[in-house]
């Protein structure tokens, strides 16, 4: 069963720079009593770099951070304890290489309308992701599909909705199991 000592459950916060994954992961893996682990911090220098020069990234940038979650998300499910890692996980086919680690892998994507998430991007210090490249983000945002295992939720409303939200359906998810 997903969620169960055997296979723990993996939640991948994904959306868009300011649509709240790391303050919503953080929360969520408090409830949950699971590791959070800010995916940010696995980017190679490089990519950090060419984002803070205003440079988007591309696949061939994105591959090595994607590989890097994943194998944080592997070493959860091996070590039976699940986790909650914060990813933009933009395309499909990022989130499959993630799923690819277990069935117990969970999206909550966090959608946002861009005025909103470029307000948030502009207000916030210290973070190498600049709002010029909030657009490319966009460009390459694939909405969750219906074989994803997961929900999108508005990230606008206050955070104790979205994380209730959240466990209601991480409960259903983790009770039927994977489709």
């Amino acid at each position: 069963m997903v969620g169960s000592a055997t296979t723990p459950t993996v939640i991948v916060v994904t959306g868009v720079s300011g649509s709240g994954k790391t303050t919503l992961g953080r929360l969520l893996a408090d409830r949950r009593s699971v590791p959070f682990v800010e995916g940010d911090d696995l980017h190679p220098p490089s990519n950090i770099a060419k984002m803070s020069a205003c440079e988007p990234l591309d696949d061939q940038d994105r591959a090595p951070w994607l590989r890097a979650i994943a194998v944080r998300a592997r070493m959860a499910t091996q070590n039976g304890q699940g986790m909650v890692i914060s990813c933009s996980a933009l395309k499909y086919r990022y989130r499959r290489l993630i799923r690819a680690v277990d069935d117990g892998v969970w999206f909550l994507y966090l959608t946002l309308e861009p005025d909103v998430a470029r307000e948030r991007i502009t207000q916030r210090t210290g973070h190498f992701m600049p709002a010029a490249l909030l657009e490319s983000q966009y460009a390459d945002l694939e909405p969750l599909r219906d074989d994803e295992p997961g929900m999108a939720i508005d990230a606008t409303p206050g955070t104790g909705e979205i994380i209730d939200a959240a466990e209601a359906a991480l409960t259903d998810f983790e009770t039927r199991g994977p489709h």
